[in-house]
């Protein structure tokens, strides 16, 4: 019904806003992100969901279409309502959550409050193929393609350093600190290297 709505945002709590579009002002439900990252008096367009229940109508607001396409996949699963799917896109982001369907990274989905293990496991066998069929946005399926590669070798340069002598925790913290220095291009042999060094 309504595909954006666009005006001046005159109020903002974590989970709404009220955006004014000529003089009416429309109660939106939003995720935390997009709290983050706009301001009271600011010009904004949010793409929009309209929930209709026998008992409530509410609108929800997402400040790009690749968060509303992800939140609409998200809400078509049974056991996950549009309160639950804004608490995905409140813990993680667009394509954090893309890459971990596509890992099947379900201890991650799992940690979205409110998501059970049967719900989790769910997720990811209704929407792997969904996720990974999204053509509409060649950047976010690059960004989760991007986040699951670098995860796949984070780890397995921790499993490397744990075997090598290295506590979990501590070679969780060495890998932080090199990623922050040297940033997230490193083979995981260079991650490996580094490691060492630092030890």
């Amino acid at each position: 019904m309504y595909y954006y709505i666009s005006g001046k945002l005159v109020k903002k709590i974590p989970t709404s806003a009220i955006i004014d579009v000529n003089g009416v002002g429309y109660e939106i439900r939003w995720p935390l992100s997009a709290f983050s990252a706009v301001n009271e008096g600011d010009q904004v367009k949010l793409y929009t969901y309209f929930y209709v229940k026998e008992d409530m109508q509410q609108l929800f607001g997402f400040l790009s279409e690749n968060d509303r396409t992800v939140f609409l996949q998200l809400i078509s699963i049974s056991g996950v309502g549009p309160s639950t799917g804004l608490a995905f896109l409140s813990s993680l982001s667009t394509a954090e959550i893309c890459s971990a369907i596509m890992q099947e990274d379900v201890k991650t989905i799992q940690s979205v409050k409110g998501i059970g293990a049967k719900t989790a496991q769910r997720v990811v066998i209704e929407l792997r193929d969904k996720i990974s069929k999204l053509q509409y946005s060649g950047e976010l399926i690059q960004n989760a393609t991007s986040t699951a590669q670098d995860n796949g070798i984070v780890n397995e340069a921790m499993d490397a350093l744990v075997a090598l002598g290295f506590t979990r925790a501590a070679a969780q913290k060495s890998v932080k600190l090199i990623q922050k220095k040297h940033g997230h291009d490193l083979s995981v042999e260079k991650l490996i290297k580094l490691a060492l060094k630092q030890n």
